[in-house]
């Protein structure tokens, strides 16, 4: 009989405010997106896992929409990701401006 050793996933977020800034942070420690998808993973219809399906995959809009939605509120969206600690993804708000 085989076994494998699953690694163990975790995903954990974090929300706080630093200043003038917000900042979440979704920290997954699973396997690491590979190092070749990170400069297009926010692209929209790109999966880094070409072998998922449509029907099971997903269709490659979520990180797009979610770049958006940082860049229409004046914020940022990034991505870090490699071995042994999985993957974070941070957006970053700004407090916006007054007008006076």
């Amino acid at each position: 009989r085989s076994m494998r050793r699953m690694r163990r996933m975790c995903i954990k977020y974090s929300l706080y405010r630093e200043g003038e800034t917000a900042t979440l942070m979704v920290h997954n420690s699973g396997a690491p997106i590979p190092k070749q998808a990170l400069p297009r993973l926010f692209e929209r219809f790109y999966r880094a896992d070409s072998s998922r399906a449509r029907a099971s995959g997903g269709y490659g809009l979520g990180l797009a929409i979610a770049q958006a939605i940082a860049q229409a509120h004046k914020g940022k969206i990034s991505v870090e990701s490699g071995e042994p600690y999985g993957t974070r993804f941070t957006v970053r708000l700004y407090k916006a401006q007054q007008n006076t």
